[in-house]
């Protein structure tokens, strides 16, 4: 039987080796997305509570409290956050702007997410999980 592939692939993971740390991933992924990528991290990291650990899950990064919280990732023509289905639910009509599916939030390679919507996003997944927010 002949095994699919995705259409749509991660931009870091290379073909001969995927990176082991957030770091090497953020690392092999092209401008204008890499800056993108780090500034989505940088307001994620202002928000989460301590013990907060980053983590590759599904070869893409992710940060993890008690369980994964959200993920992010650079693909050929956007950047994608995966914060869970009813964070999406919940947020919707903050998210009219953006392409949506079932548990990803799709967005420019060359801007992110606003910080004040992706803290509503973090602290609303620290809910869920019951984190400190």
């Amino acid at each position: 039987m002949k095994k699919s592939t995705s259409r749509i692939r991660s931009l870091a993971p290379g073909r001969k080796t995927s990176p082991t740390t957030v770091d090497e991933y953020l690392a092999k992924v092209p401008e204008p997305a890499q800056s993108t990528l780090k500034k989505v991290r940088a307001v994620i990291q202002s928000v989460v509570p301590a013990g907060t650990t980053e983590v590759l899950s599904y070869r893409i990064p992710a940060f993890r409290y008690k369980r994964v919280l959200v993920w992010y990732a650079a693909f050929s023509d956007h950047c994608s956050l995966f914060p869970t289905a009813s964070v999406i639910e919940e947020l919707r009509e903050e998210l009219k702007a953006y392409t949506v599916s079932k548990g990803t939030i799709h967005f420019p390679t060359d801007k992110p997410l606003p910080s004040a919507l992706l803290k509503r996003i973090i602290k609303t997944r620290l809910r869920e999980v019951g984190g400190t927010e």
